[in-house]
């Protein structure tokens, strides 16, 4: 398959994740799911199981990640299930993650995030949006490199959204220090760090063996929405172009997830955005479908990266 190529698959929006996986055989594949206690972490984590992979699911509520594992492995039959702490707002709890990371890795799911949430910063001044759903994350990923590569063919699946068509990363103010707070505009800012991270890791880490994509799950009612009413999402929505809301179940919208984890029609391939388990075309105006140039800019994927490292490291 060329570089160039879509990735076409049999699977659409109506695919759940158990669907998905139903020809994948993960025997001996170790994953690591964060944000893996609810939502459609838990039934990417399921379907992971049901495949068979060994999965850690990293999250910052102990006691709802230990319920999350009894269910799937109820559900599964595998008993194949951790449960660690991570908080990807804490830097700390990220180095305290990888530290504790032993052995290869072969599937990483950045699936946690935060969404619309009012102005909140770090310890270290960070906006939270950025620092949870695109710096975490990238801490994570660049901290357990080496078990990554030592997987031979590892993917790191980065969980986007069609929110990332609000706002490209905003270089200059990217914490929102010289600009009013929006908190839509800052999700959208880092729902587009998730896919060029992807772009990046892609381009960097090749040679390693490690390819990432992005994707946009879908519309879902999960935790995610705890700081916004369904009538201010529906809202959003519309005024996009993108009309009422078309729902999907949990099952559902984690199966572009599983799909960008696991499928062999995915092989070599990397730095692209899937939505409804197809590789997206680019965005149309007065749609909410499809990824924005600017989510797949090379440079500006080498520049977030640079930036991010420079962050990290105070």
């Amino acid at each position: 398959m060329t570089t160039n190529t879509p990735v076409r698959t049999p699977f659409d929006a109506s695919s759940t994740a158990l669907e998905v996986v139903r020809d994948v055989d993960l025997t001996g594949r170790r994953a690591v799911v964060t944000g893996g206690a609810s939502g459609i972490g838990v039934e990417t984590a399921r379907a992971l199981a049901a495949a068979g992979a060994d999965v850690t699911l990293a999250v910052r509520d102990l006691d709802a990640g230990q319920r999350a594992a009894r269910d799937i492995t109820a559900t599964t039959g595998n008993d194949r299930l951790l449960v660690a702490p991570l908080d990807l707002a804490d830097q700390a709890s990220v180095a305290a993650f990888v530290a504790t990371w032993d052995g290869p890795l072969h599937l990483l799911v950045n699936n946690a995030g935060v969404m619309a949430s009012p102005e909140r910063r770090t310890a270290e001044g960070w906006e939270l949006q950025f620092a949870t759903n695109h710096l975490g994350h990238f801490a994570l990923a660049t901290g357990l490199h080496r078990a990554l590569a030592a997987a031979d063919g590892a993917r790191i699946v980065s969980v986007s959204s069609a929110a990332h068509l609000r706002s490209p990363v905003v270089f200059d103010d990217i914490h929102f220090r010289q600009r009013p707070y929006d908190p839509w505009l800052a999700y959208g800012q880092s729902k587009t760090a998730n896919v060029l991270f992807a772009v990046e890791v892609s381009r960097r880490w090749a040679d390693d063996g490690i390819l990432s994509n992005a994707l946009m799950p879908g519309a879902i009612h999960t935790n995610l929405q705890r700081h916004v009413s369904a009538e201010e999402l529906e809202r959003m929505r519309a005024a996009s172009g993108g009309g009422a809301a078309s729902w999907k179940t949990v099952e559902q919208g984690a199966a572009t997830s599983v799909l960008v984890a696991t499928s062999p029609l995915l092989d070599g391939i990397g730095g692209r955005y899937f939505e409804d388990c197809q590789q997206a075309a680019g965005h149309q105006p007065g749609t909410r479908t499809g990824v924005a140039d600017y989510a797949l800019d090379p440079a500006a994927a080498e520049r977030l990266w640079t930036v991010s490292e420079q962050t990290l490291r105070g």
